[in-house]
């Protein structure tokens, strides 16, 4: 079958959009052969800076035939129904329409016959679309064409379309369209200096050929592996050790069509600064690699850069102006840091008052006020020495501040643990200022150290509360705060390190760590006013009175006086319940995430989740892990089909009762021995497992609710739960009762999904 290649020659296409341009070109073309009908074989797209290409082999030479039949009116409605039905099929009259029999009648039955078209002319007609639609991110008009209206917008000025479609055995056909101008054809270019000349190409392979003989390699991957390989064996053959970067490796591949790695030098003494600041220096500002000495594991003063051109000189003029250029970053990076050291971290505090984290939470002195105390109150949970958590968490965002990270943010955290060990911090309160930001990513690691897990939960929680007290919360695809990451981490830290955090009493107290409510009273005399305030700002004020004065201005401010005793507590407590209750269901959720991408059920967490007040999520998970195994034997299966016949019998009988079971059963209305038995198995089964439960031996408890399945069996093989005798009846159906409240020791069954 036929081939497509399709190549779209442009200025250089700035690398960060490459990878999802390629992605996006064989998605667009492939979505629309199919819904033409044309499916084919195999796709493969490529990008290079100047190019976007695509191959689509396999493609059938013509559309199949379609043929649909059309249902039409009755037979004998009205005249315009008919016609309508003629002119939608184009039948010439109703004899080449076929009768259909109905239970509503008979009905007339159009078949619409339409013939495929040849593929050439389907792509002919849907590429100049996917080109005129394509999705840049940022895209420009050019020349003179870009003042008419419906002029094309690219992401760099479009020179050339190559679009051959035929047979591997035959010379190929161009696909003949054309876009603002530019006429298909089988002509591409090579590399911008070393072959500039027009290549003529018939298909995918000699395409392909053509551009590596023309000092193209088109497969970014093929570039990728290319950069790698020649750079970790130059800096081998010099003595060191390549830092590997995917992310850069990424970028600089989509900055070269013919990579050459060359190796560059700059002086010994910028090496007094941090190595971190070196590298994102080096990385940023010429997008260069860094070497090692793999003897002391330091980077060495070498730089590896990747030109685009095999220079007649060896590359001397390219090292050379490279090396200018970093030796001026270098300096720049060098005074920035030793600035930063004649001024302390504690010192550049006062400077947060004037600036805002958010206008409706407060300054980022607020913030760190806040997290400074919560980081003391959580030491606890985790066995943290409380002043130096105190001590990280107050200093944790000062090198915001600094010079450096003012031109390098991602050094942030890294280089205030830099600064804090040289100003003689603890090694500890310096190690949790670097890591309380973590985890950022799922493959980012979580802190390890007691006073960073401290610090890193203070932060993270304390943004969570902040923004779900003023009602700023992810809502489908957004989170323009990170709040779901923030989640994500504070999970990832708890089950990593086995905290203990009791979510649901914890919440609270961080909240009165964040938010100030207060209660005053009236200069009247006759009313509260209550406020809560965050970060300096009012989030509302809300006023009681007192209905009957009574005599006396001293009755009236001992009867206020009270009132305020009794309602701030209430009022307090209504507040951070509402906050609480809201962001566990939140971690509940992101929790649901974590699970199913470990592959664990998600059902299971709520089945645990919604029993009692469950908030401890190292706990949570323990008991979801017991659960599993409970539930993969023959005992946990056959339990929960029991469960199951037991839940649906009540909820019938309970909805045509119009009321619950959950009394206890009389014993002395047990008519069958399997009665009795199952009692007393739910008896000794709920008390064993929830003493297993309360000492956190979850397989334990487990074992216990097992016991329940041979008497379960045996209840419903034996006894008849609807009995002739209403008493019985009843009390038959408590029973079932006991077996629902009996597995709730363990988990909500009715969560469980079959």
């Amino acid at each position: 079958m036929p081939d497509l290649l399709l190549e779209l020659f442009s200025e250089e296409i700035p690398a960060r959009m490459q990878a999802k341009a390629a992605d996006d070109l064989r998605r667009m073309v492939t979505d629309k052969l199919v819904a033409e009908g044309l499916v084919y074989e195999g796709a493969k797209a490529f990008s290079t800076p100047r190019r976007l290409a695509l191959t689509v082999h396999g493609i059938p030479a013509r559309q199949p035939d379609l043929k649909t039949e059309r249902r039409g009116p009755k037979v004998g409605a009205p005249d315009a129904a008919v016609q309508g039905f003629l002119k939608a099929t184009g039948l010439k009259s109703l004899d080449e329409a076929k009768i259909q029999r109905d239970p509503k009648g008979d009905f007339y039955i159009g078949l619409i016959e339409k013939p495929g078209r040849d593929a050439i002319d389907v792509l002919a007609e849907i590429l100049p679309v996917i080109i005129r639609t394509f999705p840049w991110p940022k895209s420009m008009r050019w020349g003179a064409r870009s003042g008419k209206p419906g002029s094309l917008n690219w992401v760099r000025p479009l020179h050339a379309i190559t679009a051959t479609f035929g047979l591997e055995t035959e010379e190929p056909d161009v696909v003949k369209f054309e876009v603002d101008g530019i006429e298909t054809g089988q002509t591409t270019y090579g590399h911008r200096f070393m072959a500039p000349d027009a290549i003529s190409v018939r298909r995918f392979e000699d395409y392909e050929a053509k551009l590596l003989d023309a000092k193209v390699v088109l497969d970014p991957e093929r570039r990728k592996d290319a950069i790698l390989t020649d750079a970790k064996q130059l800096a081998f053959a010099q003595g060191f050790e390549l830092v590997e970067d995917q992310n850069l490796l990424d970028e600089v591949a989509g900055l070269v069509e013919w990579p050459v790695v060359l190796m560059g030098s700059f002086e010994q003494e910028f090496l007094a600064t941090p190595a971190e600041v070196i590298r994102a220096t080096i990385r940023n500002n010429q997008k260069c690699f860094v070497v090692r000495d793999p003897k002391t594991g330091k980077l060495a003063n070498k730089f590896i850069l990747v030109a685009n051109i095999e220079a007649t000189d060896g590359g001397a003029t390219i090292i050379a102006g490279n090396e200018r250029v970093i030796r001026a970053r270098l300096s720049d990076a060098k005074f920035f840091y030793e600035t930063d050291l004649k001024t302390k971290l504690e010192e550049r505090l006062p400077k947060f008052e004037q600036i805002v984290f958010h206008e409706r939470i407060g300054t980022q002195a607020a913030r760190v006020a806040s997290n400074t105390a919560s980081a003391g109150y959580l030491s606890a949970f985790v066995k943290a020495d409380e002043q130096q958590s105190q001590r990280a968490a107050r200093l944790s965002k000062a090198d915001l501040l600094t010079e450096v990270v003012g031109e390098f943010p991602e050094v942030q955290g890294l280089m205030g643990r830099h600064y804090a060990e040289r100003q003689g911090e603890d090694d500890a309160v310096a190690s949790a200022i670097e890591d309380h930001y973590r985890p950022q990513g799922p493959k980012d690691s979580v802190p390890t150290n007691p006073v960073s897990i401290a610090v890193a939960l203070a932060d993270k929680l304390n943004m969570l509360v902040s923004f779900w007290i003023i009602g700023e919360t992810p809502t489908g695809s957004k989170d323009p705060y990170a709040l779901r990451r923030a989640a994500l981490g504070v999970i990832r830290i708890i089950l990593d390190s086995g905290a203990r955090l009791p979510l649901r009493a914890v919440i609270p107290e961080l909240i009165e760590r964040i938010v100030k409510i207060e209660a005053v009273l009236s200069p009247a005399g006759n009313a509260i006013d209550v406020s809560a305030t965050l970060g300096g700002q009012l989030l509302y004020s809300t006023h009681i009175g007192v209905n009957k004065r009574p005599e006396g201005d001293q009755e009236l401010a001992s009867m206020l006086r009270e009132a305020k005793a009794d309602f701030l507590p209430n009022f307090r407590a209504s507040f951070s319940t509402r906050i609480a209750n809201g962001l566990l269901d939140f971690f509940a959720d992101r929790l649901k995430v974590q699970l199913r991408e470990q592959g664990a059920r998600h059902d299971l967490v709520d089945a645990v989740f919604t029993i009692g007040e469950q908030d401890d999520l190292w706990m949570i998970v323990r008991r979801i892990d017991a659960l599993a195994g409970f539930l993969n034997s023959d005992d946990g299966k056959n339990l929960l089909a029991g469960y199951k016949r037991a839940s649906n019998i009540l909820g019938i009988e309970e909805k045509k009762d119009g009321r619950k079971y959950e009394e206890k059963p009389d014993p002395d209305l047990f008519l069958e021995p399997e009665e009795r038995a199952l009692a007393a198995a739910i008896e000794q089964a709920t008390s064993r497992s929830t003493t297993a439960v309360r000492s956190e031996n979850f397989n334990a408890a487990m074992g216990e609710i097992s016991e329940l399945r041979p008497v379960v069996d045996a209840f419903f093989e034996k006894v008849r739960v609807n009995d002739d005798d209403p008493k019985v009846r009843e009390n038959r159906l408590k029973l079932l009762n006991e077996i629902r409240s009996a597995t709730r020791a363990v988990a909500d069954f009715s969560k469980i999904q079959d």
